[in-house]
C-alpha cells in the first residue's frame, strides 16, 4: 500500500488496529519499507512503501482492506479505539453474514473490521448494528432483521452446501 507519512500509518496500525512492525528498510534512494502483521505465521499482511504517487480512494465499502476479528468484543474493543485515535464517521454494518466496522486510516484508505455472524443471507446487505448491546441481543436483532431474505440459512449450513458444490465443480 503506497502511503506518504509512514510514521504516521504505522502508529495507527500499530495502536489503534494492533499491528507489529516486522521489518522496515529502504528501497532505491527514496522510498521507505514497512512490514507488518498480527500473525506469528505471517511474515507481513500489508506492506507499506513511501514515494510512488498514491491511487484514487473510492467509497471505504467498495475500496478496502477487511480484517477478521474473533469476536463481538474484539470488535466493541476496535470501535472504542478508533473513537480515542479520533477516527469519525465510523460506519458500523450489519450484513447478516458479519458485523462490521468500517472506516478509514490517516490517510484515507478504506478499512473494515469484522466479526462472522452464525448466519448467511444474501448478499449484499447492510442493516443496522448496535454494538452497545450484548452478543445474544446483536444476534437476536440480526436474525430477525434477516431471517425472512433470501438464501437465510445457519452459516454451517451454507458452508457445508458451499463445500459440496466446489467438491461437485472440482
Amino acid at each position: 500500500m503506497t502511503v506518504e507519512d509512514l510514521d504516521t500509518m504505522l502508529d495507527f496500525y500499530g495502536n489503534v488496529l494492533g499491528f507489529h512492525v516486522t521489518n522496515r528498510g529502504t528501497v532505491g534512494d527514496d522510498a521507505d519499507m514497512a512490514f507488518i502483521s498480527q500473525d506469528p505465521s505471517e511474515h507481513h499482511q500489508i506492506v507499506f512503501v513511501t514515494g510512488q504517487a498514491a491511487g484514487e480512494h473510492h467509497f471505504v465499502m467498495a475500496d478496502h482492506l477487511a480484517f477478521r476479528t474473533g469476536s463481538l468484543d474484539d470488535l466493541r474493543a476496535i470501535g472504542t479505539r478508533l473513537e480515542e485515535a479520533g477516527v469519525e464517521d465510523v460506519i458500523p454494518i450489519n450484513h447478516g453474514n458479519a458485523w462490521s466496522l468500517y472506516f478509514t486510516d490517516p490517510e484515507g484508505n478504506g478499512l473494515e473490521c469484522f466479526v462472522d455472524s452464525p448466519f448467511h443471507v444474501a448478499q449484499p446487505f447492510a442493516g443496522g448494528l448496535d454494538l452497545s448491546a450484548s452478543d445474544d441481543e446483536v444476534a437476536a436483532a440480526t436474525k430477525a432483521e434477516i431471517q425472512e431474505l433470501p438464501e437465510f440459512a445457519a452459516m454451517s449450513d451454507w458452508r457445508a452446501a458451499f463445500e459440496a458444490r466446489l467438491a461437485k465443480d472440482g
